[in-house]
């Protein structure tokens, strides 16, 4: 079953639904004059219209039991639709909402069979009734078998497009997750390096150099007071609504690469830029995409690299930038550096359609290599 699903507050409202169209539907068959309601035609009366009370729980048992109901009803009292159709109308809209297609057709079948069959059985029984009168109640109860029939299958259709739909919100907000996460990894990771680099150093020059050591301190200011701006920004995207002093600004960019390198050159890394190519600025992506894996690559050299320089090379190609990060470091012998910093950067190369490559250089150290395409510039 599919489509429209059962809860407690709907099925309790089908069972009084039910009550409510049973009593009334014995009403009117005990008060017909001209009919013997005795208690097997009460029975079949009350089995025309009270199943719809399992309608969401049994629907294909309540379809058969109603449509049987009012078969055996034609043939035994020469009667049909008691409760004025309601149970049929009802038993097949729910067929139709919460059954498969198949089900739903071979039921709509027997239906129509069913409602034809019991109009022509009475018809035939009384004489009485005028052939265009007989015509006009025959095409009225088929016309109302299909419109539940297709109200039914519009029903379900437009749950299944509602699920559809939560199900793709539900991916694009983990998506989004998955990228918040990322960022933070990213804006903490960095720096948090540094100011731990440089508040062992402020601790080791504490007495022998106060001067250096205040400079150090300096710099774990400066890195806390950046690392807490970046990640109020990333943190703001997530409230419904933002006050109106929030500053906004756009994430960083290969424009930001000179102050990236500043305070890496400040954690006392010895860094060196080489830009070849024609400078230009790329599109938002691609452009914090390389940025942030200036930034990993550099927090990985702070972290494992030891001492080391490190030569940042920026090749602007027609549609593709080159994007490359050495360093000179031992760094540790074992495990390799490679972790979910290097895993984040290569998703985010290969989310812009790039690739990257991570490693140990055959002359000593460690490399990454980014090949992003840009060839949508502005």
């Amino acid at each position: 079953m599919g489509g429209v699903r059962p809860n407690t507050t709907t099925i309790a409202a089908d069972v009084l639904l039910a009550a409510v169209l049973t009593g009334l539907t014995v009403v009117t068959v005990v008060s017909r004059p001209d009919a013997d309601s005795g208690p097997l035609l009460v029975l079949l009366a009350v089995l025309t219209v009270a199943p719809i009370a399992l309608r969401q729980v049994a629907p294909v048992t309540t379809l058969t039991v109603v449509l049987v109901a009012l078969l055996a009803l034609s043939l035994v009292s020469r009667q049909t639709f008691p409760d004025g159709g309601l149970g049929l109308v009802t038993a097949l809209f729910s067929v139709a909402t919460l059954c498969s297609r198949t089900v739903t057709a071979w039921l709509f079948g027997a239906s129509l069979v069913v409602v034809v069959g019991s109009i022509v059985i009475v018809g035939d029984a009384d004489a009485t009734i005028p052939m265009p009168v007989f015509w006009s109640e025959l095409a009225k109860a088929v016309l109302i078998a299909i419109g539940a029939w297709v109200l039914g299958l519009s029903t379900k259709r437009w749950a299944e497009r509602t699920e559809h739909l939560a199900a793709r919100a539900e991916r694009a907000a983990a998506q989004e997750r998955v990228r918040i996460a990322r960022e933070l990894h990213d804006v903490v990771s960095h720096h948090m390096s540094v100011i731990s680099l440089q508040a062992g150093v402020s601790r080791y020059l504490l007495d022998t150099d106060p001067a250096a050591a205040r400079t150090a301190l300096a710099t774990v200011e400066d890195e806390s007071r950046e690392a807490l701006s970046e990640m109020r920004r990333l943190l703001e995207v997530l409230r419904p609504e933002q006050p109106a002093d929030v500053e906004l600004r756009p994430q960083p960019g290969l424009a930001d690469l000179e102050s990236l390198v500043e305070r890496t050159r400040a954690a006392g890394v010895p860094v060196e830029v080489a830009v070849s190519g024609r400078l230009r600025t790329l599109p938002s992506g691609p452009d914090l995409c390389a940025y942030r894996v200036v930034q990993e690559s550099l927090t990985n050299v702070i972290k494992h690299a030891g001492p080391a320089t490190v030569r940042i090379g920026l090749d602007y190609g027609e549609d593709t930038l080159t994007l490359r990060v050495a360093d000179d470091g031992a760094g540790p012998v074992s495990p390799p550096r490679a972790g979910q910093g290097i895993r984040g950067m290569r998703e985010r190369a290969e989310l812009y359609g790039g690739t990257l490559e991570a490693g140990p250089r055959d002359e000593g150290g460690f490399a990454v290599e980014a090949r992003i395409p840009v060839g949508d510039v502005r």
